[in-house]
């Protein structure tokens, strides 16, 4: 119990520590939702995208393969990105199937939306 207790001081601690001086980046708690769009009826394909004022974004679909076979299996595609503190945009774009899951890293620019798009938000 009283790991449980640390885990959960710390997790607090981490969670609201402050935002550094000059860095142009939300903390996870001050994020905004800029797009949500789902496409699921919770039977065969179906695909989602989110984007929030961070800068982290995620989309993925999945598709029924063999439907109705005995080898019956959903195969997914998608990827999630987020600018890190020092303002680098990470991506991993990946599939998962019946060959596991292949994920791919990829390191870019930064890419939080804009201050005055942020502001306009609220």
């Amino acid at each position: 119990m009283r790991q449980i207790i640390v885990l959960a001081v710390v997790i607090a601690v981490v969670a609201g520590a402050a935002v550094p001086s000059g860095q142009d980046y939300y903390s996870p708690g001050q994020a905004q939702i800029l797009r949500y769009d789902v496409d699921n009826i919770g039977l065969g394909n179906y695909k989602y995208a989110y984007e929030q004022t961070d800068g982290t974004r995620q989309e993925q679909q999945g598709a029924i393969t063999n439907e109705g076979r005995e080898d019956e299996a959903i195969a997914v595609s998608g990827s999630y990105s987020w600018v890190a503190p020092n303002g680098v945009r990470y991506t991993v774009t990946y599939t998962s199937g019946v060959d596991g899951y292949n994920p791919t890293l990829e390191e870019g620019p930064g890419g939080v939306p804009n201050v005055a798009l942020i502001s306009a938000l609220g």
